[in-house]
This record gives C-alpha cells, structure tokens and sequence, in this order.
C-alpha cells in the first residue's frame, strides 16, 4: 500500500470525510492524544513531562495525551498559551483534571510534548512564544512533536519561526509534506504515524522499496535491457554513468564517447561518439542515458538532438538540462536536475514548494522530474509526486548524480513507465549510500548498486 502524504487541506478534507461517515471529531482527537501517550511512553518511559498546548485541535490533543499519561502514573503537569473556545479541544481541556500553568512561566521538564501548533500554521510563532519553546527543549531531556513541531509550514517544510530539533514526532493519518521537505523534515525526528480512522488518500506519496523481478530461465541481456550512455568532455562522469547502469541490472551497457579505450568493469561495450546515430538506430536499445560529463559545446547539442529524435526512453542529466532550455518531450523521458539546474531549467518557476514547483516543471516539459536533493522529490506530468528523503548526507560529493542517472537508465530499460523508473533508481540510489557509511566515492556507489538490487 503506498504511503499516502497529505497537504493541510486534503487532510482537514480526509477528517471531515470522515465526520461525516459518522466518527465524531471528539473521538478522532482522542484516538490522537492516545497515540501521542503511547508513542511518548514507548519513546521516554514514566518520566516527568510538560505538555504545551495551544488553544486549538493540536491543544486538544495535548490535553488528551496528558490525562492517558496521568492515568499511566507518570508527573504530568500542563502549560497553555490559553483557553481554548469551543469545540473539541474545550471538551479536552475539560477533561484534563490537572492545574494549566501559563507557558511564560511554567518550568523544564525531562520530557517535553509540544502540542501548540499542528497542520495548517501558516505564520511563524511569537517571538517570546518561540524562545520559550527552544528553551524549554533544550532544557529537556526527550522531546516529541504533535503532529508536526510547533512553526513548522505542512505544505513546503518551510521553518516560520526558530524550529528546535525534535527526538519524535507523532502524526495522524498520514505523513504530511513537511515531514519529508527540508528544512522541516531535519526538526522531526524519528516520525511515527498513529491510525485515527480516517480515509488518507493523495496523489503524493513517499519512494518505498520497489518490487523488482529477478530474471528467469528465458531471460537474456538484451531482454535484461540495453542502455546507451552518451559520453562527453568530462568522460569519467560517462564512465559512472556506465557502470552504475550494469550494477542496477542492466543486461547490456554501450558507452559511446571520443576515448573507446578499454577500462574496467570490461563487460562496458565502449563505441566512438562517432557511432551514435547507428548505434541509436539499434531497435534493442532499452534506454538512454545523456548528459553526465557531456559538455555544452557543438558535438553535445549535436548528440543531444538525435538523442530526443530516436524516440526511446531518456534520462537527461547534467549539461543536456542546460542545451535542452525548456523544450518539451515527445518521448518517454526523466530529467534528473539538482537546483542549481532546475533554476536554469525552469527560470520562471518558483513555487514555494518544492513539489508543486516540480510538479510544474513536469507538465511543462511533459516529463518526469526528479528533483534531486536531501529531500528528493518526483513529479510526473499527471500530477503524481513521491518524495524520498532518506539517503546519506555523504552523498555530497562529486559523480554521485552520475551514478543515479546509470540507476535510472537501467530500470527505463528494463521496460519500468518513467515515474516508477524514477522511484526505483531513486530508491536503489538512496540504499546503497545508506550502506557505505561515511566517506565513501561516487565510483564505490555504482557498485554497491548490486547489493541494493
């Protein structure tokens, strides 16, 4: 089952769906605060806590989580901004037996529940209110988030006030966006998403493992996927490519740039840059990778152009998002661009979220973008968008983008559809750098590529 993210809006829709079904929105509150007492106490154990609460939903359900801690035995004290008004919060804060001490003055505690603001902020906190919540975090020692950290933007991860770094954070439904969008999603924690009952459903979801079959009796290397990678000025970047798409499964790789001398892995077919179009003429080609290390000069808007006339599956990476300047695909087509390329890509979009500003470079060009990143985010031109945000930090260093085009290329050719070959390279690139630790080289990656797969 995928797993669904909801912005603030579809999840205040997925909620009152589920009002009007019948669940009283008393009873999603108090599944919620459950699940924050249950999370806290696996988290933490029966240690002293100060829950905040703000005067809204994710008051009410800091309230709750407080009386299911109580009622566990543990010292719970409470410290509000203020009364809430109405509603289900009010009955929540009615429940709560013990004393509300105000905010401003209320002490540290070894474990701090922040349920002040939830999905939907759209400004930043009061300065005095935001001091004093990094203070009191700071002076904790566990900390866990209601539904998202107070500050936080659902929809872009945008931080709108000082945000402290959070040990846990308890969700409802569903991951929101800013769970997996940086800056926001390095505040959270360990995440952990509680089932209140409501039907979350969206056309965002996060990268997941994918289901890849092995090759069976029949299978041969061209029917394992032939990848074309088009070589350039910067050959080593090639060369990566290359290798990366053989340690993704590929069956066959045919690397095609001016030096065709023999290097290792040898099972590489190298072939003179000269041999492109008849090679491209090969009807077995799967896929094909162009841009790694290709340069901008004449013989790489030469290359490129007959690249996008062959009408295969392409992985455009590198310098070809510079020479391609916005034109939109005729053919099957993943553009992997990092920001400085997107910017370059796409001058004139600029949405403040990363997604909906993918999502809008995907149906222009009318292919899938893969927006690389911390938080890398997928987006096809039907709307679709996954997000993966799990990879090593270590993947900052030079030929690491080279290896996931090699990635993609190989999982375009053994015959995936563009977004799915997105995700599954994205995911296969994300786990082989989790294996290496710290340190390690683009060139060890492609290799890992193997284990992963």
């Amino acid at each position: 089952m995928p797993g669904y993210i909801l912005t603030a809006a579809e999840m205040r829709a997925a909620e009152e769906r589920a009002i009007a079904a019948g669940t009283p929105v008393e009873l999603l509150m108090e599944r919620a605060g459950q699940g924050v007492a249950e999370a806290a106490w696996r988290f933490a154990g029966p240690v002293p806590t100060l829950v905040l609460c703000g005067p809204g939903n994710n008051g009410g359900d800091g309230y709750v989580a407080a009386r299911y801690l109580q009622q566990r035995g543990v010292p719970v004290r409470v410290a509000a901004l203020g009364e809430p008004k109405a509603g289900a919060a009010a009955a929540a804060r009615t429940a709560w037996s013990g004393p509300v001490e105000r905010i401003a003055s209320a002490g540290p505690a070894p474990l701090l529940i922040d349920a002040l603001f939830g999905t939907g902020l759209t400004r930043g906190l009061d300065p005095a209110i935001a001091d004093r919540l990094n203070d009191l975090a700071a002076r904790a020692r566990a900390t866990v988030a209601v539904d998202l950290p107070s500050g936080v933007e659902t929809d872009t991860g945008a931080c709108l006030s000082p945000v402290p770094a959070f040990d846990l954070t308890v969700t409802f439904g569903c991951l929101k966006p800013a769970h997996r969008l940086y800056p926001a999603a390095g505040r959270c924690g360990r995440i952990v998403t509680v089932d209140i009952g409501v039907d979350a459903r969206s056309n965002l979801i996060e990268v997941a493992q994918p289901t890849l079959a092995a090759p069976g009796p029949d299978d041969h290397k061209y029917t394992r996927g032939l990848v074309a990678v088009v070589g350039g000025a910067m050959p080593g970047a090639g060369e990566l490519a290359a290798t990366a798409a053989l340690h993704a499964g590929a069956g066959y790789v045919v690397l095609l740039q001016r030096d065709v001398a023999h290097r290792t892995p040898h099972a590489i077919v190298r072939r003179s840059i000269g041999e492109l179009v008849g090679t491209l003429a090969d009807p077995r080609v799967g896929a094909l990778v162009i841009g790694p290390g290709l340069g901008r000069g004449p013989d790489a808007d030469w290359a490129l152009r007959h690249a996008l006339a062959i009408g295969r599956p392409l992985l455009i990476d590198g310098d070809a998002l510079h020479l391609l300047k916005g034109q939109k695909l005729d053919s099957p087509a993943v553009l992997t661009p990092h920001a400085g390329e997107f910017r370059a890509l796409m001058p004139h979009v600029d949405h403040a979220s990363k997604v909906e500003s993918a999502r809008a470079a995907a149906e222009s060009l009318g292919a899938v973008i893969v927006y690389k990143g911390p938080d890398t985010v997928i987006a096809a031109p039907d709307g679709r968008a996954a997000i993966a945000c799990d990879a090593s930090p270590w993947l900052s260093t030079a030929g690491t983008g080279d290896v996931l085009a090699g990635a993609i290329g190989a999982m375009l050719a053994r015959g995936l559809a563009p977004f799915e070959a997105a995700q599954a390279g994205v995911w296969l690139h994300g786990a082989a750098s989790r294996s290496l630790g710290a340190g390690f080289t683009a060139d060890e990656l492609a290799k890992r590529l193997s284990d992963s797969l």
